[in-house]
């Protein structure tokens, strides 16, 4: 990173945030539109919407819903529920054939995703809420088997109750849950892919006899030389051995402004050449480059991240081991007091159907729709139902400063003239001469400022780009004028008001000069205008108990200049994305619970590590896909609408878990026979009227969630 005073010298390309450029001659760039062989690091695992990650299994959630709805329909119309045959149910000679055979189908077809989440979860000593699921399924199947044989093959003993209608519409309820969640939050996205994408699928390299061929990226190797032209994306890490240039490293570093390079720069694969040709010597592809190492940093951090355990697994957890204990004991009780092995075993087996009510299955999936569609009306799109939960825990937030707290745009500050012969607005109208058509951001801010002063811009013509300085050309007149930095002023040793120049630059604003006909004639002065919720929204972060804190890819000077005017105290400046990174996680080692707010690749990593991630929807399709939360308006106050949201849609899952699991806390100790000794055992209808009644008060409970601010 460059020092501000050096910086400002250079009359540079700002942050730009969208997929889709134009250099300084106004050519249309194509920004992220190649594919590339980095595809090959962008597969992992999503489990934004996965409970502890062991639902990567799922496959298509709506077809596996709507075929086992096929399979269920016979089921519940042939199947009495928990022994009692409903007004619309009907037998016929065969039926039990038919409801074993659909029940088997429904069971390895419609169970699968959570049989093999549950695997998973056993295999990592984690017992949750698919252990829970495949517990009851697995038990009301088997039993239910049990029952069929002993039924139809063995007609004299007593007929034995089955679950084959607890089976079908507990695989029901629980497919429907996790498709509604798993609709509600479907913008999960890959930023690894994104990331893979910054990079051109070829890249020209140099031949033996000094011609250039284009190779696929994978082909490319260390040491080989390679040509980069204008607005062309640079394929690699390298070593600048020819031409100079201006090259966009936003998307990568945070950077505000390009960076000029010359012979024996660096430079990094994924960046943006400007204006300038250059032969770049290869130092780094692969899994050595910059961007591939920025990419191994999102992956560690979301593979980390999707190991916390969310509330309604801690829930499903206590069930599992409770009505394992229970279901055990109750067994043994039962069968040392009855002398009856069926007896045991009906009462074991009804517990372990009955600790898996639907309403659990309903509980957070209905709270996560309806809060979903709450925030998207407010502009925020939920990605990782966890982030909710999290959100309302959180200690301190961290704020990339460029696109985030500023608009990531220029805004004309001063116009000066020196002379005696020229005003301010001639100075910014002769300027405005040579910027317009231009698309640098400072250019456009120049002209924009010369027409809201209504001036009359005179013509200019033979513009060129002068490298890591500014423009050049000449007035109608035939007069020869230039817009440069202060370095190409010292460097060609011009007389200006250097002190001034401190002065006005000490603000952090980018400084540009104006000479005419050699002498330097005045100077425009451009700064990044801070959001106007920006200071709002520090000053109720820390209302909250919440300690913001600025982090930036940008020089001292720039971030000190903006820490003050939002009175933040803590700010990192220079930083690059490990550097992010690694904050994170220094505050999460302390005990911190963490939000990271960005825009850019270079906070693609921290996104991905901080406990919850928010990213400015106006920024790079990288970082949308490592976030958590996706401000849709760019409007940083809207941090605080997500945490409001956050803390009325945590309480209502804390009150649907409480429903739901309140129904086990009943039946559970009901079922095993706990209250036998005064005659009261649960009777499979009051099961049922239990079941339904705490279903539809978690489907209740969660339309009543609304944003309170």
């Amino acid at each position: 990173m460059e020092e501000k005073s050096s910086m400002d010298m250079e009359h540079m390309n700002h942050v730009h945030k969208k997929t889709h450029k134009t250099d300084r001659d106004g050519h249309h760039i194509s920004h992220m539109d190649e594919d590339s062989s980095m595809d090959k690091h962008s597969h992992m695992d999503h489990s934004n919407m996965e409970h502890s990650g062991h639902m990567e299994h799922m496959g298509n959630l709506k077809q596996k819903f709507f075929i086992s709805l096929i399979f269920a329909i016979p089921i519940l119309l042939l199947s009495p529920m928990m022994g009692i045959s409903l007004p619309f149910q009907f037998t016929f000679r065969g039926s039990q054939w038919v409801v074993l055979i659909l029940s088997t189908i429904i069971f390895f077809y419609g169970g699968r995703p959570f049989l093999k989440g549950a695997q998973k979860e056993l295999k990592d000593r984690s017992p949750a809420m698919m252990t829970l699921i495949s517990l009851g399924i697995t038990t009301s199947y088997i039993y239910s088997v049990y029952a069929f044989v002993s039924n139809n093959f063995f007609p004299g003993k007593e007929h034995i109750m089955d679950f084959f209608w607890e089976l079908a519409t507990l695989i029901l309820i629980m497919l429907l849950g996790h498709w509604i969640e798993m609709k509600a939050v479907s913008g999960a996205g890959d930023a690894l892919k994104s990331m893979a994408k910054l990079l051109p699928a070829q890249a020209s390299v140099e031949q033996e006899d000094g011609s250039f061929q284009k190779v696929d990226i994978e082909k490319l190797k260390v040491d080989q030389v390679v040509m980069v032209k204008s607005g062309e994306k640079i394929p690699a890490d390298g070593i600048i051995l020819e031409g100079s240039s201006n090259v966009n490293e936003a998307m990568l570093t945070g950077e505000s402004k390009e960076v000029s390079k010359k012979e024996g720069d660096s430079v990094i694969g994924g960046s943006l050449n400007g204006a300038g040709s250059i032969k770049v010597k290869v130092t780094g592809t692969g899994e050595t480059g910059y961007l591939a190492q920025v990419m191994q940093l999102v992956g560690d951090a979301q593979k980390a991240k999707s190991k916390a355990e969310t509330m309604s697994d801690k829930v499903a957890r206590y069930l599992f081991y409770i009505a394992l204990i229970v279901g055990i004991i109750s067994f043994g009780v039962w069968y040392a007091v009855t002398g009856d092995l069926n007896v045991g075993v009906t009462r074991m087996v009804t517990v372990f159907v009955i600790a898996c009510p639907h309403a659990l299955g309903l509980a957070i999936p209905l709270v996560v729709a309806r809060s979903t569609s709450l925030g998207a009306q407010r502009g925020l799109l939920l990605r990782n139902r966890q982030a909710l939960e999290t959100a309302t825990k959180v200690d301190v937030v961290m704020m990339d400063k460029t696109g985030t707290l500023t608009e990531g745009n220029f805004k004309v500050k001063e116009v000066v003239s020196f002379s005696d012969d020229y005003s301010s607005d001639e100075v910014l109208s002769i300027m405005a001469a040579l910027e317009e058509g231009s698309s640098h951001p400072l250019g456009i801010s120049t002209v924009s400022e010369a027409k809201s002063r209504n001036l009359k811009i005179p013509r200019a013509k033979e513009i060129n780009n002068l490298a890591g300085v500014g423009l050049e050309g000449r007035l109608s007149e035939g007069k020869d004028v230039k817009i440069v930095t202060a370095n190409y002023l010292e460097k060609n040793k011009y007389n200006y008001d250097k002190d001034y120049y401190r002065e006005i630059s000490s603000k952090g604003y980018s400084i540009s000069f104006l000479i005419l006909e050699e002498e330097v004639l005045g100077l425009i002065a451009q700064g990044d205008e801070i959001k106007s919720e920006s200071k709002i929204l520090i000053e109720k972060l820390k209302s909250k108990g919440i300690k913001p804190v600025m982090l930036t890819g940008d020089n001292e000077a720039a971030a000190s200049k903006v820490a003050d005017l939002l009175n933040i105290e803590d700010f990192k400046f220079s930083l690059l994305p490990e550097d992010k990174e690694k904050l994170v996680s220094q505050y999460e080692k302390e005990g911190k619970v963490t939000m990271m707010v960005g825009d850019g690749v270079n906070d693609a990593p921290s996104l991905a590590r901080a406990n919850v991630g928010v990213a400015i929807g106006a920024g790079t399709d990288v970082a949308i896909d490592a976030a958590d939360v996706i401000l849709v308006k760019s409007n940083p106050s809207d941090i605080l609408h997500f945490l409001s949201l956050a803390e009325n849609t945590t309480r209502k899952m804390v009150q649907n878990l409480w429903w739901g699991a309140g129904y086990n806390i009943v039946a559970i100790p009901l079922a095993s026979g706990i209250l036998a000794p005064f005659n009261i055992i649960l009777s499979p209808a009051v099961g049922a009227i239990l079941m339904s009644l705490s279903t539809v008060i978690v489907a209740i409970n969660a339309l009543s969630l609304n944003i309170k601010e």
